[in-house]
């Protein structure tokens, strides 16, 4: 271990040790992560970032269209984030006293009410799984009733409750048991109004658009389960963790659908500026009023990093650099740009089978192949592992192009764009080109590509 002096100067400390990134991790953290990385050739030496891009060391520039998996909203580094980070830190305030009401939080959840009309208060946490905990808790104590459904391939968190009420197996396995919830299919009113019947539904917890594959329940769907709910008693749960703020080009994704008015709302990731962890359960009147029902119950739900300043004033900068630089309507023109270019490419490209979204939340999904020599190399790839062709896509956009997305689960072979929302055409274009490439690529028949997908077979079968 290198020697350090007394005085703490964290540039020293990068400049002496940054080289040993993944060898630290390796050592010390999710050593899967570093090997991962390896693998597919994502182990990138990024030095500094800004806005939708990333640089290397070489000065070489890589567009980031997955925004941190939505954390990064308004892009890295926003001036007037980082001014409010400066001034709130610079201000010493007596934060975190326990024993008193500073007017950072109030003057945030003021401000985040006025987006949900229909709500009332807000508990700030430090997480959307923290959001989520908060509003299976508050649900499940005001109900009186002890499940909440939730939407099969939903995702919504990876603490104990979140978990339970998280579609996927592959991330259940193992953690049982967890509480008792129900799925039920995405858009299936039948189902759902059949475990209503059975009188002990608390809620349905919901995300407007589901980020595993990026799936939206038909129209209609949300209020017509909204009327359920409340017609049996139960209440609506808005998952808007990753949907809200911007993301789908309404404020929140549920917006989308006339009458829709969720009893509590989940909301975080771009909340947070990029900078302080900041999570926010948002909900009516009676349902807080019912949970905190005297003062004896005061801190019957809190959180030791709720409501610091720091994230407070973060979560204030996010909302007014919203508010003036239209960043809502720019992910809605933008997303329709982006979708609508895609989309012309399925036409032309026999792998390509869907692209689907809203706003600036596009999913590209990949199908069966009508020519022989193409379905033969899929029919090998989904033999091997489902979702290989999807990531044989997203590594040649990172190698060639310098552009980072995600394959959107585990198992599917459907690409995710979640970039920053304040890209324009230029990146639009940027991605469409580089994707064009790669398609051609890949249609072409040509050597790399589908070695490197042999490659990822090899690595599949080793691993079952």
């Amino acid at each position: 271990m290198t020697s350090m002096n007394k005085e703490f100067d964290l540039g020293r400390l990068l400049a002496e040790r940054s080289g040993e990134r993944y060898e630290l991790h390796t050592r010390y953290l999710n050593h899967q992560l570093p090997r991962m990385l390896h693998t597919i050739g994502f182990d990138k030496v990024y030095e500094r970032a800004e806005g939708a891009y990333f640089w290397d060391a070489d000065g070489n520039d890589y567009l980031d269209m997955l925004a941190g998996f939505g954390v990064m909203g308004l892009g890295r580094h926003h001036p007037v984030v980082r001014k409010a980070l400066h001034d709130v830190l610079d201000a010493s305030l007596a934060d975190l006293t326990r024993f008193d009401c500073q007017p950072l939080p109030g003057l945030l959840a003021e401000q985040l009410l006025t987006h949900s009309p229909h709500l009332d208060r807000v508990f700030f946490g430090n997480s959307g799984t923290e959001a989520v905990e908060t509003a299976l808790k508050f649900a499940r104590y005001a109900t009186g009733r002890p499940r909440v459904l939730y939407c099969a391939h939903a995702f919504h968190g990876l603490t104990t409750g979140s978990l339970s009420v998280n579609g996927e197996t592959g991330f259940r396995d193992g953690f049982a048991p967890l509480l008792p919830d129900t799925a039920v299919p995405l858009g299936d009113l039948d189902a759902l109004r059949g475990e209503l019947a059975r009188g002990d539904v608390a809620a349905l917890i919901v995300e407007p658009v589901q980020g595993k594959g990026v799936h939206e329940p038909p129209p209609g769907y949300l209020r017509a389960a909204q009327e359920l709910l409340h017609r049996h008693k139960a209440l609506l749960i808005a998952d808007e963790v990753q949907t809200g703020l911007g993301r789908t080009g309404a404020f929140y994704a549920y917006q989308h659908e006339e009458g829709v008015e969720p009893d509590l709302v989940c909301v975080a990731k771009a909340l947070s500026g990029g900078y302080v962890p900041v999570g926010a359960t948002i909900g009516k009147d009676w349902i807080f009023k019912k949970v905190y029902s005297s003062m004896d119950r005061v801190l019957v739900h809190s959180a030791s990093f709720g409501s610091n300043a720091q994230a407070m004033a973060a979560g204030l900068a996010v909302l007014a650099v919203m508010r003036d630089e239209k960043v809502v309507e720019n992910a809605r023109v933008t997303g329709e740009l982006l979708k609508s270019r895609l989309a012309a490419l399925v036409d032309r490209y026999e792998l390509l089978s869907e692209v689907r979204g809203r706003g600036l939340m596009v999913g590209i999904e990949f199908g069966r192949p009508r020519s022989l020599k193409l379905r033969s190399r899929w029919t090998m790839l989904q033999a091997a592992r489902k979702g290989l062709f999807a990531q044989m896509v997203v590594v040649p956009l990172l190698q060639k192009h310098r552009i980072l997305t995600q394959v959107s689960g585990d198992h599917l072979e459907v690409i995710k764009l979640i970039p920053p929302l304040t890209v324009g055409e230029r990146e639009v274009d940027r991605f469409v080109e580089a994707f064009t490439a790669v398609m051609d690529d890949a249609h072409g028949g040509g050597g790399l590509m589908w070695d490197f997908g042999k490659t990822l077979v090899k690595q599949a079968v080793a691993n079952k």
